[in-house]
């Protein structure tokens, strides 16, 4: 319970309050205020405090800086993660200008206040490929990103580590990002780029392309597929390792599913990687350069090889399928991811609109 003694200074006459709280289980705190409301909201929290165990995670707060808990978690977590080394160059920036305050001084205001600071100056920032960001400043997408670091951080110290009570980021807007790019073959690129795949001098650049079209699965999901993970019976490829850290299946039909039958009547005894290097067998094939002259050859621009994903995302929104059956097939947890799509599959709805009402409103009703 807390007492408080009211105290006068026989030197100035001032007041003050002087509040003990004693708690078993808990050692004596005290603390003076020249309020006695002061002092009694003092005594209310702090009793609250630890009744619910928040008041040693406050404590803790105070005894380590930012920069101790980044270098913590980058030590234990980081290399857990498969953006670790992203992720690391991101904590890098929060060091450098906040790693000397301790973590009860880090709250959502001076959160907020660094989120302005990357908007508007960059700093030294890095993008996605480490590359520095203009010192014009980060765009949107990038500044979400460096909140979304530090999020982590403090969500591991707060749950794991006890070393604070809660996120501060939570409490912090994120800036408002442009909507996700969309590129997908449209006519006659497709057939174009497949020709110039097929004639290329990597043999394994055409069925890459083709697996990548056909299951909308990631880049590295397809160049590091092994053939344990195909079931031919089944038909689909069973993916252990994904971005969501989340096993994922891929459904493998048509062309894609005759190319990999094919390839497995020949497959290499050296690995069982579908596409292996050439210079090392047991690390996977590095497509960049030939996909660079395919794309040249078949004179399509502004297309990435991501964009292969987006395009097998936009063929399903154009043969009717719903915003969460292309979620399953491209492994997004949420509808937010999809929506991008929603807009392709439009006329292809309006068909179905349209074909309903021949079949079941009578003409005149």
């Amino acid at each position: 319970m807390a007492a408080i003694t009211k105290r006068i200074s026989p030197r100035t006459g001032n007041i003050s309050y002087r509040v003990q709280i004693r708690m078993r289980g808990y050692e004596r705190l005290e603390a003076t205020f020249g309020r006695l409301v002061d002092a009694r909201d003092w005594a209310k929290q702090t009793e609250s405090d630890l009744k619910a165990g928040r008041h040693l995670e406050k404590i803790e707060a105070k005894k380590h800086t930012l920069e101790e808990l980044i270098d913590r978690y980058v030590r234990d977590i980081v290399p857990r993660k498969k953006s670790g080394a992203k992720q690391a160059r991101q904590l890098d920036w929060w060091k450098e200008h906040y790693g000397k305050r301790l973590l009860s001084d880090i709250n959502p205001a001076l959160v907020t206040e660094a989120r302005d600071l990357l908007k508007r100056t960059g700093g030294r920032v890095k993008d996605a490929k480490g590359r520095p960001v203009s010192e014009e400043g980060a765009s949107n997408a990038t500044v979400n990103r460096y909140l979304a670091a530090l999020s982590h951080v403090f969500t591991i110290a707060s749950k794991e580590w006890q070393w604070v009570y809660d996120n501060p980021v939570l409490r912090v807007s994120r800036l408002k990002e442009p909507r996700g790019r969309v590129r997908y073959l449209k006519d006659g690129e497709q057939e174009r780029l497949l020709e110039a795949c097929k004639a290329s001098k990597n043999p394994d650049l055409y069925p890459a392309v083709l697996l990548a079209l056909s299951t909308g699965a990631r880049r590295m999901e397809i160049w590091g597929v092994r053939w344990e993970q195909v079931d031919f019976e089944q038909e689909l490829i069973v993916l252990h390792d994904t971005k969501n850290q989340e096993r994922r299946v891929l459904p493998i039909k048509g062309r894609a599913l005759e190319m990999l039958r094919e390839r497995s009547r020949v497959r290499s005894l050296e690995t069982d990687l579908v596409f292996p290097s050439r210079k090392d067998p047991k690390k996977p094939m590095d497509f960049r350069a030939p996909w660079e002259k395919a794309l040249k050859q078949a004179e399509i621009e502004n297309f990435r090889w991501h964009d292969l994903r987006h395009s097998c995302a936009s063929y399903l929104a154009m043969s009717g399928a719903t915003p969460g059956e292309i979620a399953a097939v491209l492994g997004h947890k949420t509808l937010q991811m999809v929506k991008r799509y929603a807009h392709i599959g439009e006329a292809h709805t309006a068909s179905v609109v349209e074909r309903m009402n021949k079949r079941f409103m009578a003409e005149g009703a």
